[in-house]
């Protein structure tokens, strides 16, 4: 994982082109005046999943930054991802306020569309997989890889392979906060994470 995380650069690419879109941002409009007020369920805990189609579009009227879990259905360690560190309610809470959070099935047979741009399943013997993925992981897929977008829909960093809950916290708020633009990994694992959580 550190030779990953050593070598955290912003990727200029722009994985799509943004084009108008009307978001359905799933909030209820204010009661109006006359009207009774329903009663809004609370929240339901762990992470607020969404499609890639509807952070996309949620995008459009609220930016946030947006991270991925391109996973596959067979994979070990895409389970043990979800069952621990998806269920840390540090991890689960900061995800909930600063990421639209995805979840990607790489092998996913149906055409993905964001804007303009259409991403189909690409048969490969046995297994397919989607070109989403493909661009997610610029070409090199490896299950479960995590991927950052800014709050633009342009790459940030794709990050392939297991992370456990303090690691994975660690990677959420260095990008989070925008400290990749500021530091490296590393000096801020050490001194800055280190100050901003210390209970972690």
């Amino acid at each position: 994982m550190k030779r990953f995380l050593s070598s955290l650069i912003i990727f200029p690419v722009m994985l799509v082109v943004l084009a108008g879109f009307k978001a359905d941002n799933g909030e209820k409009p204010a009661a109006e005046k006359g009207v009774s007020k329903q009663v809004e369920a609370p929240p339901a805990e762990g992470i607020q999943w969404l499609t890639i189609e509807e952070a996309y579009a949620r995008i459009q009227k609220e930016p946030r930054k947006v991270l991925i879990d391109v996973y596959t259905d067979w994979c070990g360690w895409c389970k043990v991802m979800d069952r621990e560190t998806f269920k840390d309610k540090a991890v689960t809470d900061y995800i909930n306020k600063k990421y639209y959070a995805v979840k990607l099935d790489a092998e996913q047979k149906g055409t993905i569309k964001l804007g303009d741009k259409q991403f189909k399943y690409l048969e490969q013997g046995g297994r397919g997989i989607n070109e989403i993925a493909l661009a997610l992981t610029n070409n090199q897929p490896s299950y479960p890889t995590t991927v950052f977008l800014d709050d633009k829909f342009n790459m940030i960093q794709p990050l392939p392979g297991y992370l456990k809950a303090k690691e994975f916290h660690q990677i959420i708020t260095f990008f989070g906060e925008d400290y990749h633009k500021k530091q490296d990994f590393e000096s801020y694992k050490a001194k800055t994470y280190s100050s901003l959580y210390p209970a972690k």
